[in-house]
């Protein structure tokens, strides 16, 4: 492009001869400096009868102090960046490097500071994760355990609803070690899909049942937010037309819309309602799906977290329900399982409450 500006450099571009402050133009510039001492220094004895061996160690004095002085600067910020690798191979991640240099180390430094940032975030997602998976196994593990003790005690019956609130418990435990699962299978980025053609209306009336039978589990089991229980909300299913089909692999779309809804729910307001939504999508098969809750919704400021592990939210229902209480894996999933397809997942206007937005693309699209 002629006339352009000037060619910018981004700092992975191995183009340092080109910058003004680039270590190959502070050599250079050493070289130039002593060849232009030594010649002034020659020219100095000729006019002065200096004899050439006083010539000879002025030169090689000032040659070396020079030589020194532009070590000193390049190796200094070596001896920074060895200190904090150093620290961070032990563990302290709060250590960074310098970044007040425009020249090749000034670029490394940025690559250190920003290795040091993701080992911290990665570090710190670890111990969450740790702390959430810990907090969520306590809890249904210690229901389990008073059930069965009261059973064994004689203070309750083995009939078939003192088992039927164990069974409830171990559920609950299942589907933890299924989210962890999901996560193992995330990270190794490789699950094959199970492509098929599906009637959309009966198939998301069973997750919506699924969802109804899984609420009232979560009566008196405390979560991140306090006990509380979610039996009032409303579960509304809207498909149109009625015959409407897709293709798509139903486990992880039950993946999809199950994570959505138990989200929509835990942010609802007392006696709230939340909607799945379905539509034909563009494309042959295609599929798109809205949840929308009745809850605080979302500020636009955190659309580009909702999707990210770990997060679980900041905003609050009325009355105390808001608050994931879980892993804050269950949306990460979801994108998960929706670019999987091919497909995408965000975070759609709404006038109130939060609207979650997935595309399907049908089978026009072929997984790479």
């Amino acid at each position: 492009m002629s006339g352009g500006p000037a060619v910018r450099r981004s700092p992975g571009e191995p183009w340092g001869s080109l910058r003004p402050f680039s270590i190959k133009t502070k050599l250079g510039a050493l070289v130039v400096i002593a060849v232009l001492i030594t010649t002034g220094l020659m020219m100095i004895a000729m006019r002065t009868a200096t004899e050439l061996r006083f010539i000879t160690v002025f030169s090689m004095i000032a040659t070396l102090l020079i030589t020194q002085f532009v070590a000193h600067s390049l190796t200094a910020p070596l001896d920074d960046m060895n200190a904090v690798a150093r620290a961070i191979s032990h563990g302290d991640y709060t250590r960074r490097v310098r970044e007040n240099r425009r020249d090749e180390l000034g670029d490394l430094a940025q690559t250190i500071n920003r290795m040091a940032d993701d080992l911290e975030a990665q570090e710190r997602q670890r111990k969450e994760l740790v702390a959430n998976v810990s907090h969520e196994l306590r809890t249904p593990i210690a229901g389990l355990r008073a059930v069965l003790e009261n059973i064994v005690d004689g203070v309750s019956p083995a009939d078939p609803e003192t088992m039927r609130t164990a069974l409830k418990q171990t559920e609950r435990l299942g589907r933890l070690v299924e989210t962890l699962l999901d996560l193992s299978r995330l990270d190794n980025g490789v699950v094959p899909l199970r492509r098929r053609r599906f009637e959309v209306w009966p198939y998301l009336s069973g997750v919506l049942k699924e969802a109804n039978m899984a609420v009232p589990a979560r009566a008196g089991i405390a979560s991140g937010s306090g006990t509380h229980t979610r039996t009032d909300v409303h579960l509304h299913l809207d498909v149109s037309p009625p015959e409407l089909t897709a293709h798509a692999d139903p486990e992880r779309i039950h993946q999809v819309v199950a994570n959505l809804i138990d989200n929509a729910v835990k942010h609802s307001p007392p006696h709230g309602r939340v909607t799945v939504k379905a539509r034909r999508g563009a494309q042959p098969e295609s599929l798109e799906l809205e949840v929308f809750d009745e809850g605080p919704g979302i500020p636009r400021s955190e659309w580009h977290r909702v999707f990210e592990r770990f997060n679980r939210g900041s905003a609050g229902g009325s009355n105390g329900h808001g608050g994931d209480g879980g892993t804050g894996l269950g949306l990460a999933i979801a994108r998960w399982a929706v670019d999987l397809h091919g497909g995408g997942i965000g975070v759609a206007e709404s006038e109130r409450g939060c609207r979650i937005r997935v595309t399907l693309p049908g089978e026009t699209t072929v997984q790479s």
